[in-house]
């Protein structure tokens, strides 16, 4: 005889009702994430509204994760947490935010944590949003069932995540998994940090873009400039992938110096963490094999420490959900280890 099981009380369900945030300089995205059955129940997408400054950006937020909790029928106070992932560098015990680059105004000692938890009156945590991508995609994207797991994330910047058994690791100051700026060519340009040589400096999306203008600018036969109709602030990975595809050899060269760099830079973290799972994402893992043919290629030129055999570098799964997953997984992880 199978025993009845009895209807969970609306309690229980909210207890497992995690709220997740990713800041980004255009939008705000928001989840409720049911951590017992490891589903997304609600998501809103709002305007960042940068130029507004820092207190009307964090007061979106708070109306974001109101709005979220009050469509599964949790008031503010009883959300068990909020995971906010942020494009930045932080002080991981106060939540105070050290750098966000790509958004204006005054930012740096901006108390975030405290003062999203005094206006929700419920936990509320930091997480910085590539940490947040690897933690989703370990948990339950192209990572989950690895015993540790990297996560890369690839466009305006480069950033990434360390995952070991369902956990992040940080490091001293969370910082951990900042791959972008160690050093791939030391007489390179600076990379965001001022780091000679640093890989984003030399593989980033914008690194790559400027590559394509630099081919129009000096005069090079190529339809990237046709694409763009000559204007080179036009000039993206994405267009340079479309020449490529157009038989392009120019775009093909630049596709193929990006994915030489990229895959040096990944060598380095596979050769330094010997991960049983690479997954790359961010906008310009949009390209396809474009560039994982590159990196795959170079990888394999390039690392003699790992056994490839065991080690898979795969596409992200979640897709654009990956920030709010992570940002709600971790703060169902901080909720249960307090």
């Amino acid at each position: 005889m199978v025993e009845r099981q009895e209807k969970p009380e609306l309690s229980e369900i909210g207890m497992s009702l995690y709220i997740g945030i990713d800041l980004g300089g255009t939008k705000i995205a928001g989840a409720v994430w049911n951590a017992a059955m490891l589903s997304v129940e609600a998501q809103k997408t709002i305007p960042t509204q940068a130029h507004l400054g820092p207190d009307e950006v964090i007061e979106r937020i708070a109306g974001l994760v109101i709005e979220l909790g009050k469509s599964v029928g949790l008031e503010p106070s009883a959300i068990p947490g909020v995971g906010v992932g942020v494009p930045a560098t932080f002080d991981p015990d106060e939540g105070v935010i050290w750098l966000i680059p790509n958004l204006p105004g005054a930012w740096y000692g901006k108390p975030i944590i405290a003062i999203l938890r005094q206006r929700l009156g419920c936990p509320v945590y930091l997480v910085n949003d590539a940490r947040a991508f690897t933690l989703a995609e370990a948990t339950i994207g192209a990572g989950r069932g690895a015993n540790s797991c990297v996560g890369i994330t690839l466009g305006t910047g480069i950033g990434g995540g360390i995952a070991i058994q369902g956990r992040l690791y940080l490091g001293l100051t969370g910082t951990a998994g900042e791959f972008g700026h160690h050093s791939i060519d030391m007489y390179g340009p600076p990379d965001g940090a001022g780091n000679p040589g640093g890989w984003e400096g030399i593989a980033s999306g914008p690194a790559i873009a400027a590559m394509g203008m630099k081919a129009v600018t000096q005069g090079i036969t190529t339809k990237i400039g046709e694409l763009v109709g000559y204007d080179l602030n036009k000039i993206t990975p994405e267009i340079i992938a479309r020449a490529a595809a157009l038989d392009d050899p120019v775009a093909k060269r630049i596709l193929d110096t990006a994915g030489f760099y990229l895959g040096t830079g990944i060598a380095n973290v596979i050769i330094m963490l010997a991960p049983e799972r690479v997954v790359i994402g961010g906008g310009m893992a949009q390209l396809g094999e474009w560039i994982m043919k590159p990196i795959r290629e170079t990888v394999k030129q390039r690392v003699h420490t790992v056994p490839l055999d065991r080690l898979a570098i795969v596409p992200a799964a979640l897709g654009n959900e990956a920030g709010v997953i992570g940002a709600a997984i971790w703060a169902s992880q901080q909720g249960q280890s307090a």
